[in-house]
């Protein structure tokens, strides 16, 4: 298989150039204008980060995209589906005013913002899984499947469980609904905490498979084993985090899954992706707050194949010099500290994340074999 380009350029600008100006140069240079978006509707993925967490990406970068989407005669949208765990984006409602309140309006990114998954996160499709070995058919949120063109925005980071979080995370994860992030998170049926649950019977209203019971004696729900197929919807429904799973997937099933999310995504249409490296932190913006970044600035990369994207920016990571007074540093400070070779291994050593990339490989989303074209 030929290998894929990766073109990078790092964060140096010249006097009068800022990065947004930069970023454009990149994506141009990488071939976006290859893709027909004349007309089009263009879902630009990226994650608005959660309240108190400072580390996602500017709203500068997405602005950035957007224009040079416009000027190919596209229409944009940014784009994101909502949370399975309780957050300020558990629903559109709140994910909206998060995003608003983190910087990214029509306003300052010059396109409309859409959460795709609807108000509750229940608005999705099923698309088949070409190939799929854990995922035969992936629930992604509506507005991503409805757009004509995909193009994902990634912040390259840490993450706490698949080691890192890039491209294939921002996809399959990302763009999974409440019931699609289930599909990914976790294993069995949920559970309802009747110390949380109010009776209000709004996950019974969503339930196609009488899988809950309502109790009139204590003005409680319960799940009902018997019926319950697991599809999360009811969680969408819940307005007051009772319900959740109580058995999460393993990090190798998890990263499979995802990889194989991503693939129902950008199978069969014109994709782009994009991905800095910068404020790289331990762990996901999903965190309400974030540590020191555990690696310096590398820079901006750009491919058509999400896969060689993804590997570029690992190699690039586990080729720089760790940052000092971060986790990573402490880890490597530590008395019985067992180098693994690998930043993201020795930042959160109960990580892995190489199997989601062996596993993408399989599937065929991409090739991990790669050219880095360096721009200036």
């Amino acid at each position: 298989m030929e290998k894929s380009k990766v073109y990078f350029t790092d964060f140096r600008v010249h006097l009068g150039e800022g990065l947004p100006t930069k970023l454009k140069k990149l994506i141009r240079k990488a071939g976006i204008g290859e893709i027909d978006m004349d007309g089009k509707f263009v879902a630009i993925k990226m994650h608005f980060g959660e309240l108190g967490n400072i580390a996602y990406l500017r709203p500068n970068y997405a602005k950035a995209v957007a224009d040079v989407v416009k000027e190919l005669g596209g229409h944009p949208f940014l784009t994101d589906c909502n949370t399975l765990y309780p957050g300020s984006r558990k629903n559109a409602l709140e994910h909206l005013e998060c995003a608003w309140e983190n910087g990214f309006t029509p306003l300052t990114v010059g396109c409309p913002v859409i959460i795709a998954d609807g108000l509750k996160g229940t608005d999705d499709i099923t698309v088949p899984v070409e190939d799929g070995e854990y995922i035969k058919e992936a629930k992604i949120g509506r507005a991503i499947m409805d757009a004509d063109v995909f193009i994902s925005l990634t912040h390259f980071k840490g993450h706490e469980m698949t080691g890192f979080g890039g491209t294939i995370k921002n996809i399959g994860m990302g763009c999974g609904s409440r019931a699609g992030k289930k599909d990914q998170h976790c294993n069995g049926t949920p559970q309802i905490d009747p110390d949380k649950c109010k009776g209000c019977r709004a996950c019974l209203r969503e339930c196609a498979n009488n899988g809950l019971s309502y109790h009139e004696e204590t003005h409680k729900m319960s799940i009902n084993p018997d019926n319950c197929v697991g599809c999360g919807r009811c969680i969408g429904a819940c307005n007051f985090d009772a319900i959740d799973f109580a058995n999460w997937a393993a990090s190798k099933d998890l990263n499979c899954r995802m990889a194989e999310y991503t693939k129902a995504v950008v199978n069969g249409r014109p994709c782009f992706h994009i991905s800095l490296v910068v404020d790289v932190t331990p762990n996901c913006d999903c965190h309400s707050e974030n540590d020191a970044p555990i690696l310096p600035n590398i820079g901006m990369f750009a491919s058509f194949d999400p896969l060689a994207l993804d590997q570029a920016c690992a190699d690039a990571c586990i080729k720089s010099t760790p940052m000092p007074n971060s986790q990573l540093a402490d880890n490597m400070e530590k008395a019985d500290f067992v180098d693994h070779h690998d930043h993201f291994t020795n930042s959160t050593p109960e990580s892995e994340w190489k199997s989601c990339l062996e596993h993408a490989a399989k599937i065929g989303l991409g090739n991990r074999e790669y050219e880095l074209v360096v721009l200036k």
